[in-house]
């Protein structure tokens, strides 16, 4: 028996988000013990795959075609189940990424395992039942859910926790998968790729702005602070609909679901669905001139006041605790 953890690469580069379920699956593993594995479909290179060692993998089993390059659920939903046999794993972790979310319940039903989606803590055991918690009613609760099937399959919630690195280095092994050209169904005409300094999906610190900017020409200075924090930038659904910033921006319930450590929220009012994107952000920080925007009730910290006169103030702040670090 084994943890087989899924590892999801990018132009053969191991994901943030994979690093956390490598880690999550180590821990898992350690709990159970027994031993950590992961699979990775797809181009990577050995030093990648070898890196894992550092978050508790022992063993790694590489499909290296490059067919698995572009992401397909039933292809890759395929070449999993198969690398969980071979694993021998009981328990498989896969990341609550966008893809993982797409190949996570398939393979919960191809191997009649019970799954856990978006678990946002280290589960616990009974005897062989599972117990993982996760955020319900868009962050507002907490459940727990209780797996007692053999197989199970658990989806992390990312940033849920911080991966410890260690000396170690993976066992990789040639796999081979049983996928024909058949199986994948999925055919990319074309590739329009998030431009910036930093993925909003894996980034640690968020800055992000609503329609209090009054137009797409004062986004420099959101940009300007994203720069001094090393964050990355986001906006409300009004923004993107109206095209000020792109739509891979945005943030809240229709769009992407971020948990980073630091969310920066400026102009934003903070309605229900652009909350149930962010609540989970570990420290909300809120700039708005309305002193009764619903936003200040779920901040950490607020500042009421004029973004065009805070924001500047802040990037100013910021600069001068960096020069002085240094």
């Amino acid at each position: 028996m084994s943890v087989l953890s899924i590892i999801e690469v990018s132009e053969g580069k191991i994901k943030k988000t994979s690093y956390e379920a490598a880690y999550y699956g180590s821990k898992v593993a350690e709990t159970l013990g027994t031993e950590a594995a992961a699979v990775v479909l797809g181009t990577a290179t050995a030093e990648e795959l070898a890196n894992l060692g550092n978050y508790g993998i022992k063993k790694v089993l590489h499909a290296n075609d490059a067919r698995f390059d572009v992401f397909d659920s039933k292809a890759h939903t395929k070449a999993v189940a198969e690398a969980v046999e071979k694993a021998g794993a009981n328990v498989v972790v896969s990341s609550f990424s966008p893809n993982g979310k797409l190949l996570a319940p398939r393979l919960s039903v191809r191997l009649k395992a019970g799954y856990v989606p978006g678990a946002n803590a280290l589960p616990t055991f009974e005897g062989t039942t599972l117990h993982a918690t996760k955020g319900v009613y868009s962050g507002k609760a907490k459940a727990t859910y209780a797996v007692a099937t053999e197989k199970k399959v658990i989806a992390v919630s990312p940033n849920s926790l911080s991966p410890v690195k260690s000396a170690g280095t993976a066992a990789v092994e040639a796999f081979s998968s049983s996928v024909s050209d058949a199986d994948f169904t999925t055919t990319v005409k074309s590739v329009d790729k998030a431009v910036g300094e930093i993925s909003l999906p894996e980034a640690d610190l968020v800055v992000s702005a609503g329609r209090g900017l009054k137009g797409p020409e004062n986004w420099g200075m959101i940009e300007s602070l994203a720069h001094e924090l090393g964050a990355a930038t986001a906006c409300s659904r009004p923004v993107s609909d109206v095209d000020w910033r792109p739509h891979h921006e945005h943030v809240g319930q229709t769009g992407i679901t971020v948990k980073p450590n630091l969310y920066i929220a400026i102009g934003i009012s903070g309605a229900i669905q652009h909350l149930a994107g962010v609540n989970q952000s570990k420290v909300i920080v809120v700039i708005n001139n309305d002193p009764e925007a619903p936003f200040f009730k779920a901040a950490d910290y607020g500042i009421v006041g004029d973004a065009f006169q805070v924001v500047p103030k802040l990037i100013e702040e910021v600069k001068k605790f960096k020069a002085a670090a240094h």
